[in-house]
């Protein structure tokens, strides 16, 4: 594989057949995305299996990510048919679940007169219909249609995020995420969230059995968007709600400042909603999405994720392939030395921890095989990992070389199939520093990711046993050593 940016697609009806998972795999998707909003938990574990069975069939290392719904404030049910909200219309807003129409919206949230401030905009679905507050009083807000349109079924009403009193996670995510994490998955996203201790709640259920995605869709995670990324495992740049709760303008300019700081601290990042949307019906996408996706490469995100264009799409396998080229091509353009120049330059100047647990040691090392790699023209960058913090470290400075990241963990193999450029590859354990340099080598060799006569630089830590690894149970030659990596060595494969 040359693309070295990670494909993340949602499975739905139009994808979660064996067949169709195996084809996905094939045509290059990483992360397969359950989204808990839709179906029973016992649908998603059966589709957690099929995903299992189908990467074992593909012989591919895929991570499973399930998406927590999150809290949802929906309207009372329109009519069949849909009502139309004309522009410069004057709307009633009541609190209740009582059906909705023209003249009168109804919104299941106890608190909405409460929480509406005049002057505030009210959005109805993705954002198609908006609406200013004109007046609030006792039994009713008068709100003015300023984006008109139909409105169907029961569509999601957004209100400021600020201003809500809603629970994050919901008791229902709790829930969710204790049987997704019991299951198996690698990755569980947590959704609207807008502070660190949001994403903590679900880290107290779920232990270290899963890792934990933090969704940046309102403005005030973007507010603490240093305490929970610190706090998360992964950030998802969420623009569809992102869009809602902040000025659309700011969108491109808040994705490129979520990646920017996730990349400079080593924690993975996700760009996703509407990529190719056009594709759910479409054979081909627009110019403009092309540019989209091309541009959230340039920016350096480590993944781009597909929705519905997987999972209710006319053609899921073309979606990815196309999806594969735009990335492909846009990584051949990338200005990723002078990328590995900044970042080494932010990290000089402190501007950041370097890394999670702000492990210097590791920093230093992967910063210093990052230049070792280029004045030794080597192919590839072995990272020798437990904790995959190796891996990721050394993903920050976007390497030319092939970055193959080894385990003896099964999960957490698969949990780097979401980092950038990272092969990801399982293998046992080994008794000394020696050893485990070794046997990287001949794997690599083996799988032909690296040749005879290559050049290559290893990155591995002391096998030394920890407490920490007796209370994860893992196994007693563990490759765990004081730091993260505490040996760099460059090897000339004979």
């Amino acid at each position: 594989m040359t693309r070295r940016t990670k494909i993340v697609a949602t499975i739905g009806p139009a994808s979660d057949t064996p067949t169709g998972l195996q084809d996905l795999m094939r045509a290059g998707v990483d992360v397969v995305r359950l989204n808990l909003s839709h179906g029973t938990i016992d649908e998603h574990l059966l589709r957690l299996s099929t995903v299992r069975a189908a990467a074992e069939a593909v012989g591919k290392e895929v991570a499973v990510l399930a998406d927590l719904p999150g809290p949802k404030i929906r309207s009372g049910r329109f009519p069949e048919g849909g009502a139309v909200l004309a522009v410069g219309e004057m709307v009633e807003l009541r609190a209740g679940d009582e059906p909705s129409g023209s003249h009168c919206i109804y919104v299941q949230y106890e608190t909405l007169l409460e929480d509406l401030m005049i002057g505030g905009h009210v959005m109805l679905g993705d954002g198609a219909i908006s609406m200013s507050v004109q007046s609030v009083g006792d039994e009713c807000a008068i709100v003015r249609v300023e984006t008109g349109g139909t409105a169907n079924g029961q569509p999601g009403v957004h209100l400021p995020s600020d201003k809500l009193r809603l629970t994050t996670p919901t008791d229902e995510d709790l829930v969710l995420a204790e049987e997704m994490a019991t299951a198996g998955v690698e990755f569980i996203a947590v959704s609207f969230v807008r502070q660190a201790i949001d994403v903590q709640r679900v880290r107290d259920v779920v232990g270290s059995r899963a890792q934990l995605i933090a969704k940046i869709e309102t403005s005030s995670s973007i507010a603490n968007l240093d305490d929970i990324v610190k706090m998360s495992d992964a950030v998802m740049v969420a623009r569809g709600d992102l869009g809602i709760d902040c000025p659309i303008e700011d969108v491109p300019h808040l994705q490129k400042k979520i990646i920017r700081h996730c990349v400079e601290v080593g924690t993975p990042v996700i760009t996703a909603t509407q990529m190719l949307e056009s594709m759910i019906t479409a054979s081909a996408p627009t110019r403009a999405e092309v540019s989209d996706v091309a541009n959230a490469v340039f920016d350096g995100t480590d993944a781009v994720m597909l929705s519905g264009e997987t999972a209710i799409g006319r053609d899921p396998v073309a979606v990815v392939t196309t999806m594969g080229k735009i990335a492909e091509r846009a990584e051949s353009a990338a200005s990723y030395r002078q990328w590995a120049d900044r970042l080494g330059r932010v990290q000089l100047d402190g501007r950041h921890e370097p890394m999670e647990h702000g492990d210097r040691v590791t920093a230093a090392l992967t910063h210093a095989a990052s230049q070792a790699a280029i004045d030794s023209k080597a192919s590839a960058i072995l990272c020798c990992t437990n904790s995959g913090r190796t891996a990721r470290a050394m993903a920050r400075f976007r390497p030319d070389a092939a970055m193959i990241a080894l385990s003896p963990e099964a999960s957490m193999v698969r949990s780097l199939a979401l980092t950038w450029g990272v092969i990801p590859m399982q293998v046992g354990t080994y008794e000394s520093t020696d050893e485990m340099v070794w046997f990287a080598v001949e794997t690599a060799l083996r799988a032909g990711m690296v040749r005879h006569g290559d050049t290559v630089v290893v990155l591995a830590g002391a096998p030394a046993q920890r407490q920490t690894d007796l209370d994860r149970n893992l196994p007693k030659r563990s490759w765990v050593g004081r730091a993260a990596s505490d040996v760099m060595r460059i090897v000339h494969v004979d």
